[in-house]
């Protein structure tokens, strides 16, 4: 079993949005041989609370204004240190990065296959510097 159609354009959106609030090492995971709840994890960092915050308000906005869907439960408004997304096709978790250390959820779904995942945003910069002859530096 794959994940469908529908999780993966909400994952990719929710992905993109996190990202154009600066989160990093975004990892999204297909889960469905392991959970039949959902079929896509959208797990992401931000260096702090505040960003947690952004980001969360960022991928709930992308969602409502570009899927009109809202998620069924939001879970860890008051710590801001991880909070989870849950909009049954796929669950995003936003991390404070030393609490996604600490939980090591990525290590949990580590045998689900992992869906690569582009920023849009990197992409078009990429092709804009290699339009104007500017050497990728690393």
């Amino acid at each position: 079993m794959t994940a469908s159609e529908t999780a993966l354009t909400l994952a990719f959106a929710a992905a993109q949005a996190a990202a154009d609030k600066k989160a990093f090492a975004i990892n999204l995971r297909d889960v469905t041989s392991k959970i039949a709840l959902t079929d896509v994890f959208v797990i992401v960092s931000a260096s702090n609370e505040r960003q947690v915050h952004a980001v969360v308000d960022a991928v709930e906005e992308r969602l409502i204004k570009e899927h009109d869907t809202r998620p069924l439960r939001r879970e860890g408004k008051g710590g801001e240190q991880w909070v989870l997304l849950d909009y049954n096709e796929i669950v995003v978790h936003v991390f404070h990065q030393e609490a996604r250390d600490y939980f090591g959820l990525d290590g949990l779904w580590k045998d689900c296959p992992e869906i690569e995942f582009e920023d849009q945003a990197d992409a078009e910069l990429a092709r804009r510097r290699a339009e104007a002859g500017i050497e990728e530096t690393q």
